[in-house]
């Protein structure tokens, strides 16, 4: 959740957990905000329509286009991440002893370690953590960009009234882009 505030993530909490999602499907929305900046959106909706025609009029109203599937999700690398409780783990061993289960990358971060692998090595990695008595603080999938784009000031400001849209839509999960921050 690199490019997403605290505040949006307890929002989407929140928000889940006050519906019914028995009858929500997910969708994906892919498109290019002003100044060639790909966006990816995850959504949870119980009308299909509406999230379309949301999603469609943002980028219209803000100068970007809405995408075909497949148009930008090749420029992400899908991958589940974990942090796990830090009892001062040799990062480098505890590496070595996931290596199997998919994890990629293993790194010291504020609240923890924060474990990376493939989007598919989620059960795995879950698994090994589970079997090597880690306490899992979190867990989640995340979608990096493979590059990221520097913009001014300015063209900054024309991205980021795209993503503020699309960021405050009750059907929106995720958003995702390429914009270097």
């Amino acid at each position: 959740t690199a490019n997403m505030p605290k505040e949006n993530i307890e929002r989407a909490i929140k928000k889940a957990s006050d519906k019914d999602t028995s009858n929500y499907k997910e969708a994906l929305f892919e498109g290019y905000a002003p100044h060639g900046i790909a966006i990816l959106i995850e959504t949870a909706t119980d009308n299909n329509n509406r999230i379309v025609a949301n999603v469609r009029s943002y980028f219209n109203k803000c100068d970007g286009s809405l995408g075909t599937s497949g148009s930008v999700e090749f420029m992400f690398d899908h991958k589940c991440n974990f942090m796990i409780e830090n009892n001062g783990q040799d990062l480098e061993e505890l590496e070595l002893n996931l290596i199997d289960a998919g994890v990629e990358e293993v790194f010291e971060d504020d609240d923890g370690i924060m474990i990376y692998g493939e989007f598919q090595s989620f059960g795995s990695i879950q698994k090994a953590l589970e079997e090597q008595k880690m306490k899992i603080l979190s867990s989640g999938f995340d979608r990096i960009p493979s590059t990221l784009k520097e913009l001014n000031d300015e063209q900054k400001e024309d991205v980021n009234k795209l993503l503020e849209k699309i960021e405050n839509d009750d059907d929106v999960q995720n958003v995702y882009h390429n914009m270097q921050e």
